[in-house]
């Protein structure tokens, strides 16, 4: 065998080893797509494959579960929690890069613990508290709880990239008349965009898929779409076809996204600002 049918077939055995390991992780999610188009008769019937598809299962969670308005509060919430984070977490994560003082690490380890804390550790003091203020499902409370994680996820991955500028060229603004905040509107910001929108991305994935906080701390009102699946669990059993469209179209909307902004996440991740 040449070395060039050689490296044909190393190439067909990557490629069938590569879309099997495909199959499998995306299996599940196939299988969910699959029961959400079966009529109710045949959802018990796992080995059916052939079928008539239906979209009653839909139709059922957009009539019956309003489950548009829980898409608008996922919308309302991500947004806007990613946006405040952008902003507040890009400043601290200046100072982070810019600036030393005393214990500044262990400032830094300290906000950055705030993102390893898991949700169901602080639910319930969460609770309370909005209890207290009065928050108790309403989009405030979820914003508040998603800045949580996302602000110190922010700093995290801002701080490398401003770290990657060099200093030089925010003296050279300064030399040329600009403020300390010129330099970083003007400047600092600009040559950061790609870890601005990675960050952002994974800000906006991150609070669309959250699913402690939006449980515990919404009813009716501010309910978002990951947790509009409990409404199918009851005493008198399981609509399968309804949870199942619904973890569908709770997803959609991110795999798509995922895909529109792949090339942005992978240049966020991979392409430093400015390399010194």
């Amino acid at each position: 065998m040449s070395r060039k049918q050689k490296r044909i077939t190393a190439g067909i055995i990557k490629g069938i080893i590569f879309t099997l390991v495909c199959l499998f992780f995306i299996a599940p999610y196939l299988w969910m797509v699959l029961i959400s188009l079966k009529p109710r008769v045949d959802i018990f019937e796992p080995g059916k494959f052939i079928f008539t598809p239906t979209l009653q299962n839909y139709d059922n969670i957009i009539k019956n579960a309003h489950i548009l308005d829980y898409f608008k509060n996922s919308v309302i919430v991500s947004v806007i929690s990613t946006a405040i984070s952008l902003v507040i977490g890009s400043f601290a994560a200046y100072g982070f890069a810019r600036f030393h003082w005393k214990n500044r690490e262990n400032t830094a380890f300290m906000v950055l613990s705030q993102r390893m804390l898991p949700s169901m550790a602080i639910v319930i003091p969460y609770f309370l508290m909005a209890m207290a203020g009065r928050l108790l499902d309403t989009k405030i409370i979820l914003i508040i709880c998603y800045l949580l994680f996302n602000i110190p996820f922010t700093i995290l991955m801002m701080r490398g990239f401003f770290e990657d500028i060099p200093v030089e060229i925010e003296d050279a603004g300064k030399i040329d008349g600009c403020s300390g905040f010129q330099v970083l509107k003007e400047l600092v910001l600009p040559l950061s965009l790609p870890g601005l929108t990675a960050t952002a991305i994974f800000c906006l994935i991150n609070s669309w898929n959250e699913f402690v906080f939006a449980n515990f701390l919404t009813s009716v009102r501010a309910k978002t779409v990951p947790t509009s699946v409990m409404l199918f669990l009851s005493v008198s059993g399981t609509k399968w076809g309804e949870m199942a469209a619904t973890g569908v179209l709770s997803s959609l909307p991110v795999i798509i996204f995922g895909i529109a902004v792949q090339k942005y996440m992978i240049r966020g991740l991979t392409f430093g600002a400015v390399k010194g």
